[in-house]
């Protein structure tokens, strides 16, 4: 008996989803895993900023390791328990949260860095960052479980009427009231607002200064050339930041609003692999362009190399010097 064209067109979808997904996974962890390591290995970088892009690269590592792989085992439609279900889905909505979140205390921590310099060591100690770093895991956990306590899809689709299974698909047991109302509008849309705000008075107070010191002084323009590569890069995270989250929440919000209107079920896994993308980029756009990140990463990985081509005992009595080289 033939399968119709249609099911194996799903098929390839699907594969093709699978596939992608699992590149973007450990693309994510790997890129996140050298951030974590190259502020390990340099104490330069062991200051406030590096506190939050630590917390970013484990919200990361995160969606690498369990977002993805859940993600996928969803989408395969698995027969289990309504509150399993649940669970996994919150899961999904608590690390990714948490990248958000830690996305908007680095635009915070950024900002009062060009706004209050002279304070900024005062105001910022390592003491609170360490509390912001809990307060936007704490936060991605209320929120996330938010659908274990009642706000959820059990009573409305009658999930036990027959069975005490179900198969297990997201939009099944998390309401879509809940995902475009508190996640999309609270969770999404207020942080990348106050982002953009955040950002925009970065630019405005970095170009009035950069006018003054180029006036006054003969490096204005050596210091202009730096702080412009700051500013693109700010402007980079907020672009891919908007690029990368809005497309599936707006089919959330298609869904929710217009129930008739039909989605392509590829179009829905193209949202959730841009989402996912996300997480593989922040280590470029937030680690990798700052130059001592690229220095030391780049010790590590020579390190690393020479070890493979000779004698693996030396690399241990060998790492002290490499931190000595990141501190300078």
């Amino acid at each position: 008996m033939s399968s119709s064209p249609g099911i194996k067109s799903q098929e390839h979808v699907d594969l093709l989803y699978i596939s992608i997904e699992t590149a973007v996974a450990l693309a994510s962890v790997l890129g996140n895993v050298l951030v974590v390591l190259v502020v390990c290995v340099n104490r330069a970088l062991r200051n406030t900023t590096f506190c939050f892009i630590v917390s970013l690269a484990v919200a990361d590592i995160a969606v690498g390791v369990l977002v993805i792989p859940l993600a996928i085992i969803i989408s395969l439609g698995f027969s289990t328990e309504f509150y399993t279900c649940l669970f996994l889905s919150c899961l999904l909505l608590i690390i990714t949260q948490s990248s958000i979140l830690s996305l908007l205390a680095i635009a915070i921590d950024r900002y009062l860095r060009v706004k209050i310099p002279t304070k900024y060591s005062i105001i910022v100690t390592q003491g609170r960052a360490y509390v912001a770093v809990c307060l936007c895991w704490i936060l991605s956990v209320l929120s996330g479980l938010v659908p274990m306590i009642g706000w959820n899809n059990r009573d409305i689709q009658g999930n036990f009427s027959t069975s005490s299974e179900i198969v297990c698909e997201f939009t099944a047991v998390i309401r879509m009231d809940y995902m475009v109302y508190f996640n999309f509008f609270g969770w999404v849309v207020v942080p990348l607002t106050i982002m953009i705000a955040l950002y925009a008075e970065i630019f405005r107070v970095i170009r009035r200064q950069l006018n003054k010191r180029a006036e006054a002084t003969c490096d204005g323009d050596r210091y202009y050339r730096k702080e412009l590569k700051l500013a693109k890069s700010l402007a980079l995270v907020v672009l891919l930041f908007a690029l990368c989250w809005l497309p599936i929440h707006i089919m959330n919000c298609i869904n929710f609003f217009c129930p008739q209107c039909r989605i392509p079920k590829f179009a829905m896994y193209v949202g959730i692999f841009m989402s996912h993308v996300n997480s593989a980029m922040n280590p470029m756009v937030y680690a990798f362009r700052i130059e001592r990140f690229q220095v030391t990463l780049v010790q590590i990985l020579r390190r690393c190399m020479l070890c493979k081509s000779t004698e693996p005992t030396p690399c241990p009595s060998r790492m002290p010097a490499l931190t000595e080289k990141g501190d300078v």
